[in-house]
């Protein structure tokens, strides 16, 4: 079965890459092709411009973070991190230099003599990328690190990443399945599905103009609200809203289907709304707020409102679209207009 489809993809010197997709896009079987630990049926991969297609993983300069943190239990976190080194023959002296220098930056010195038990998660997957560290590779793999920790330290490690990267310039293509983690630590990113890209981009290149149906839908939380429409005389309506008093300006392709951010919808007047609807959910978060609107037959809205504003379940609400933030999309499901 072909997983991986026809990529093609150049990654710079001390970029962020992030890939991201659904379960079973080919995200981390892309990564180990990188890597070397899967072989790829046709096609080449090159580092600083030498094709390494044919070499074994020890061979590429990469160094790769996994989801496990594969620590030895017998060692202690100084003898975990230089590890590699030594059966690589390296000088003690050399060993304990970089060792010291790679917990220097993860903050990690005064754990050294302490074994993978007596330690948090979060300070495990730091040892774990110390080891990757100490090898001064040419980029770092990282295949979801962050999966096994809980929401709190998730966001700590995020912030631990991002600042390693800072820190170190270093190249890193970073695998993950949470769109979050994607928007929050990538220079760009990679949307993949069923082994193909979708599209690539930085974060609010990807947020603010999707280039398809999938990625409109993938990326953002929460995910782009999308309806049904019907253009005709150089306007849209949105299917099943005909009570409706606005219809919006239409593209020059014509539009099936049309998206629009959360925040991007408004509550209004009547006569100023695109589209009617009854209050389904409140979600309170404190300093924001989303409204799930039963809109009909045109489906549910999520709308973020004033958190100040009092809205319950089976209100009956006229929802805005802001000029200029609606996007269409064909039948294809490819961005238009």
């Amino acid at each position: 079965m072909q997983v991986i489809k026809g990529i093609d993809l150049a990654v710079e010197e001390g970029e962020f890459i992030v890939f991201v997709g659904p379960s079973g896009c080919g995200k981390s079987t892309l990564l180990r092709i990188v890597a070397g630990l899967e072989d790829a049926s046709a096609g080449a991969i090159f580092i600083d411009g030498e094709e390494v297609s044919a070499r074994a993983p020890s061979e590429r300069g990469l160094s790769m973070v996994f989801q496990s943190y594969a620590l030895y239990p017998h060692m202690n976190v100084r003898d975990n991190i230089g590890f590699g080194l030594k059966i690589g023959g390296m000088d003690r002296a050399e060993i304990d230099r970089r060792v010291r220098l790679a917990a220097d930056t993860l903050r990690l010195g005064d754990y050294l003599d302490r074994r993978p038990k007596e330690l948090s998660g979060g300070q495990r997957q730091r040892v774990a990328i110390g080891r990757a560290i100490v090898r001064q590779p040419k980029a770092f793999l990282f295949d979801e690190p962050l999966s096994n920790l809980d929401a709190g330290l998730r966001v700590r490690m995020r912030f631990e990443i991002a600042r390693l990267h800072r820190d170190l310039g270093a190249t890193m293509i970073y695998v993950t399945h949470d769109q979050i983690e994607a928007m929050t630590l990538a220079d760009r990113i990679v949307v993949l599905d069923g082994g193909r890209i979708m599209q690539t981009g930085s974060p609010r290149e990807l947020y603010n103009g999707p280039a398809n149906l999938f990625v409109a839908e993938f990326v953002g939380s929460p995910k782009m609200n999308v309806l049904g429409c019907s253009a005709g005389e150089g306007r849209v309506r949105i299917d099943g809203q005909e009570q409706a008093g606005r219809k919006l300006a239409a593209p020059r392709a014509v539009p099936a289907k049309l998206g629009i951010r959360a925040q991007d919808v408004s509550l209004c007047d009547p006569a100023e709304a695109h589209c009617n609807g009854f209050v389904e959910v409140v979600e309170y978060l404190g300093s924001d707020m989303f409204a799930y609107v039963r809109c009909g037959e045109a489906g549910v809205l999520s709308v973020r409102v004033d958190p100040d504003v009092e809205l319950a379940g089976g209100d009956k609400v006229a929802l805005h679209f802001a000029s200029g933030k609606v996007r269409f999309f064909d039948a294809a499901g490819r961005a238009v207009g």
